[in-house]
């Protein structure tokens, strides 16, 4: 059977973290959790506390992904655990929502910032009687808008088929447009918060202060608390995608814990630094109400410029970050079919580019679907709230990967153990309960038209009748 080689060293480990973390949330979420918390150092609490517990499921990663260091990354990882059966649910679950959602968003919101540059700043759309006039009902879940906002779906569409095909074409060259984006974005978010905290025209009471309407009772503020972490954790993810690739890694034993601890270290670093310079430029009061965080922080200081230059900015970081999430991403499915475990011909790799093409293709045109149904909120909410539960599940695994692998070369383990996997496992559970809490809640009292959680379960759920096709199909 035909194997992918292991082309990618430690820059690249790297760039792909951070390229696969640092994407649009740090110039949409903010805002929006300002107004969640009403608190600058609750703000800042949340994105510790996210960073922190990624880090530690990082940690938890690192130690699992070196044990097995093989291409498909969780869905490898839990075929040893838990068996046949949840691997396949989670590499199932990786193609329909969890990856295939977060380029898709990534890529909208790439879609929507370059209409910054159209004339008036609006691409191509119908008018709102035609958007519409088509839909997707599903009962008790939501309502779906195919031809809401179509400019922007037709550029998110394209730069996924653009990536897709560098990818297809060669894996060095899809290594090397990541590490080209990282820099650049890193460069981009230190130009940012250094250009906003050296003007002097900020105030530093902003980083205490916290608005009048701050609510101070103990269960609003813990559940605030927990909805605004998903800003952050949406943020945060993609750390994980560097295991789906392993088999393509060298020396993974160093290169893969190295890549994941110093990429999100860095991710941490910028995030905090990014969100409090916002802060600096503005009052949280000021802040939640902001449509653009960024670029109201720059105008304050650049002008109209500002507000250019920031679009700019997040048309080069998203445009990185699909490419990042596309090409790691895409061998959940080429390693489910290569075990016959998904359609056959997703599995097979490319005889000029010694590529899984296949894969990558049939990842681009699903996530065109989700780009039609969805919007960025929608689509990371989704991801995220799935992801979770799969880290939880990820986090117990690793006292199982111990009793079942213990003469493995782990060449990294885990420090802290078992403190730290417990300690992620309960908060991985307390934010999916609390999360299906409050999306079920919302949608009874009419704040919102879809259960964005209940959703993404129900779209995990139809993977369980396949399991049993693709099986009978081996089997006979």
């Amino acid at each position: 059977m035909a194997q992918l080689e292991r082309k990618l060293g430690l820059p690249a480990a790297i760039s792909i973290v951070i390229g696969s973390v640092i994407g649009s949330s740090i110039f949409m979420k903010p805002a929006t959790m300002a107004g969640q918390l009403g608190s600058p150092l609750m703000l800042l609490a949340v994105w510790v506390v996210a960073g922190v517990v990624s880090l530690f499921g990082s940690m938890i990663n690192a130690e699992v992904g070196c044990a097995i260091p093989e291409t498909g990354g969780q869905y490898t990882y839990f075929r040893y655990m838990y068996g046949n059966f949840f691997a396949y649910l989670f590499g199932w679950s990786s193609f329909v929502v969890i990856d295939t959602a977060s380029i898709s968003g990534i890529a909208f919101v790439f879609g929507e910032y370059s209409e910054y540059f159209f004339p008036n700043h609006r691409l191509p759309h119908f008018p709102a009687a035609i958007e519409h006039s088509i839909s997707i009902v599903i009962p008790y879940i939501g309502r779906f808008y195919l031809l809401e906002n179509i400019g922007v779906k037709v550029v998110a569409v394209s730069i996924i088929f653009i990536f897709s095909w560098i990818n297809v074409r060669s894996v060095k060259a899809g290594g090397a447009v990541q590490v080209f984006f990282s820099i650049l974005k890193v460069a981009a978010l230190i130009f940012l918060v250094g250009v906003i905290f050296f003007s002097g025209q900020g105030h530093t009471i902003n980083l205490t202060k916290a608005s009048p309407t701050f609510d101070h009772a103990y269960w609003h503020q813990f559940t605030a608390f927990i909805a605004a972490t998903t800003g952050a954790l949406a943020a945060y993810d993609g750390w994980n995608n560097l295991g789906f690739i392993g088999g393509e890694i060298k020396e993974p034993q160093r290169n893969i814990p190295r890549g994941l601890i110093i990429g999100l270290l860095l991710c941490m670093l910028l995030y905090v630094l990014t969100n409090e310079a916002y802060l600096y430029m503005m009052p949280v009061d000021e802040m939640k109400n902001s449509t653009l965080v960024a670029s109201d922080a720059l105008y304050k200081i650049m002008g109209f410029g500002g507000a250019g230059l920031i679009a700019a900015l997040v048309l080069l970081s998203t445009a990185g970050c699909t490419n990042s999430n596309i090409l790691p991403c895409s061998r959940v499915i080429f390693a489910m079919s290569q075990e016959k475990n998904f359609f056959e011909f997703a599995g097979k790799v490319n005889p000029k580019y010694q590529t899984p093409s296949n894969a990558l293709w049939f990842q681009a045109a699903w996530g065109t679907v989700l780009v039609l149904i969805g919007s960025f909120d929608m689509l990371m909410d989704m991801f995220v709230f799935i992801t979770w539960i799969f880290y939880g599940f990820a986090a117990f695994g690793i006292f199982i990967l111990r009793k079942k692998m213990p003469g493995a070369n782990h060449g990294y383990r885990l420090k802290g153990y078992p403190i730290l996997p417990i300690i992620f496992i309960l908060f991985s559970t307390l934010y999916v309960v609390i999360t299906l809490y409050n999306d079920i809640n919302d949608y009874i009292a009419g704040r919102s038209h879809l259960i964005v959680s209940v959703f993404g379960l129900v779209l995990v759920a139809v993977g369980i009748p396949l399991f049993w096709y693709f099986r009978r199909k081996q089997l006979s």
